[in-house]
């Protein structure tokens, strides 16, 4: 679709062409890495090439997992880790309550121990609010919990967060659908279950896709600066919801008068492509659960939308979503 604006980068960016010139390689040489003929060997090689890369571009020296996303990190995470209590923010991704559907909410008052994860996002997917993960590292460190973090908004745009679990996604950064990481600072931290990826993972690994991911994520530049970006934002005005410490590339954007339904249906009407938050819920019509738990009123949070910023997004449309945004007043 030609001439329009997309500004659902927190769904998925588009791929990079680095990455798919990546997997064309990968697809050329493919054999499943498991296998110990010279075929297999030969994918085997370049699977652990990426995953060396991986850990390069993220400045991680622990373990790399491959996943299908960061759907399933999440999962093993939550339920293989060494702790039988689980406590989440209140503002997590569906995805961890659907992986742990037992998990307490965090509370001032919650207790910590050696059996406790506590699993808190990085960067919210429907505000842009970054957490402090790092300062929690720094006060669970005497517990002994396990601090899990869920990295898929910021992985490739921010520096990762102090944390024993992280929870990585390709798509988000213009890496290929269908691959993800769950980087593990000691393996000793989870309970293996057999298969591959050193047991702690089933499933033939997609080495097409991580090696898509390695170049995405080395490929890095955006095509907007951070002054760009910023300056965006001021031009938002009171209408930018400020929460927290915010990012420059996700954004809570509330009209004074008119719904989030509405305002997708016209926005989308004028070709600018954004959501009413996260992908698995924003077709639903009932109050978001993280915008509750940011505190938000219902009359706000029913004319709250998401616009969030990718690789290619340009400044050109940036300015274009600006005036369609300023019609709608």
């Amino acid at each position: 679709m030609t001439n329009r604006v997309y500004l659902d980068h927190a769904a998925t960016s588009p791929l990079r062409s680095e990455a798919r010139a990546a997997m064309d390689e990968g697809l050329a040489l493919w054999s499943n890495p498991s296998s110990p003929h010279a075929e297999g060997r030969k994918a085997k090689q370049m699977l652990e090439d990426a995953r060396a890369r991986i850990k390069a571009s993220l400045d991680w020296d622990g373990e790399v997992i491959f996943t299908s996303g960061a759907s399933e990190a999440l999962w093993i995470a939550l339920n293989r880790a060494k702790a039988t209590r689980r406590i989440v923010s209140a503002v997590e991704h569906d995805a961890v309550f659907r992986a742990a559907p037992d998990a307490e909410i965090s509370k001032d008052e919650s207790v910590f121990d050696t059996d406790t994860l506590l699993a808190v996002q990085h960067v919210n997917s429907e505000t842009g609010v970054i957490n402090p993960v790092s300062a929690m590292r720094e006060t669970l460190k005497s517990t002994g919990a396990i601090l899990l973090s869920d990295c898929a908004q910021s992985a490739g745009k921010l520096t990762l967060p102090d944390a024993d679990l992280l929870v990585v996604s390709a798509h988000k950064l213009g890496g290929p659908i269908g691959i993800g990481a769950l980087l593990v600072r000691d393996f000793n931290l989870i309970e293996p279950m057999g298969g591959h990826e050193r047991g702690y993972r089933q499933g033939t690994e997609n080495m097409p896709a991580a090696l898509g991911f390695a170049s995405a994520l080395e490929a890095g530049e955006w095509t907007t600066t951070a002054e760009e970006r910023a300056n965006f934002a001021k031009e938002l005005g009171d209408d930018l919801l400020t929460l927290g410490d915010q990012t420059d590339y996700i954004f809570a954007l509330a009209h004074p008068s008119i719904s989030a339904q509405a305002l997708l249906i016209r926005l989308d009407g004028q070709g600018i492509a954004v959501s009413a938050g996260s992908a698995c819920s924003s077709g639903t019509l009932k109050k978001s659960r993280v915008l509750d738990a940011f505190g938000v009123s219902d009359v706000v949070a029913a004319r709250t939308i998401r616009v969030s910023l990718g690789w290619n997004t340009t400044t050109a449309e940036l300015d274009r979503f600006l005036e369609a945004w300023k019609s709608l007043a």
